[in-house]
């Protein structure tokens, strides 16, 4: 059994990935800490929620899980490599220079780090088959769609894709539009590729990469319903976490991309 800790334990995800863990077979949640939820009751269960990380050590947990804020995340990094526990990251926004920070922190430590911006499996495969695809073919746009919380635009998960595109293939044809009748309506570009957001009450994530040349389009896509989607994801992670030494990046080495 792995011994895991949650980090903001007492947030939509947090709450989310403490369900998943009491329910995995062969993980136990040791540990939740979220500093606004101290006091409360993790669902599902009589753990009652600390308020702050010292409840990892006292639980000997074995690996933290994150999904926070920037601020808070960055704190959680810090001590996880200092303390020597393992930490699977979900927060998002870091620089690169604290990527770089964080790649020494744990080169040093007995600790291990997985950061990922998205831990949808299916989202990590659509980047690959897109990354794939983007030779052979000449014109290609990228859709993603969100639920109407979401301040940023285009995705971060569609800003990858693109740049991965890109970088397999910089040959695309020209933009044939000579007239924008309503301004924005081609979208961004991020690589020389067109990038749409939608942002509307229903959805939650999805994306959709268009390919297309002579004769033949190929759609890719992908839907999540719910933060349940993250979930397998979240789990390979911290039953990894440990057998890969100092930083990962992402899921595509753990999935074997």
């Amino acid at each position: 059994m792995i011994r895991v800790g949650v980090c903001g334990a007492a947030g939509r995800m947090g709450a989310t990935v403490c369900r998943a863990i009491l329910e995995a077979h062969d993980l136990e949640l040791v540990a939740a800490v979220d500093a606004y939820g101290a006091g409360q009751t993790v669902a599902g269960s009589t753990m009652v929620i600390a308020a702050d990380r010292d409840a990892f050590i006292s639980t000997a947990a074995e690996v933290v899980i994150d999904f926070t804020v920037l601020a808070a995340a960055r704190d959680t990094i810090a001590w996880c490599a200092a303390n020597g526990v393992h930490v699977v990251m979900g927060t998002t926004g870091f620089s690169d220079e604290e990527m770089a920070q964080f790649e020494s922190q744990f080169k040093d430590s007995a600790a291990n780090a997985i950061i990922a911006a998205n831990f949808t499996i299916g989202a990590i495969l659509m980047m690959r088959f897109a990354e794939l695809a983007a030779p052979w073919f000449e014109t290609a746009e990228i859709i993603e769609l969100h639920h109407d919380r979401k301040i940023d635009a285009p995705s971060g998960t569609a800003v990858r894709t693109a740049q991965r595109m890109g970088a397999a293939s910089q040959e695309w044809a020209p933009d044939p539009t000579t007239t924008e009748v309503a301004p924005g309506a081609r979208g961004g570009t991020v690589a020389g590729i067109p990038v749409h957001s939608v942002r509307m009450r229903g959805m939650f994530a999805h994306q959709e990469v268009i390919l297309g040349s002579a004769g033949q389009t190929l759609s890719i896509r992908h839907d999540s319903f719910d933060r349940d989607a993250y979930m397998p994801g979240v789990l390979l992670a911290v039953r990894q976490v440990g057998s890969r030494d100092g930083l990962t990046v992402g899921l595509d080495a753990l999935l074997g991309l």
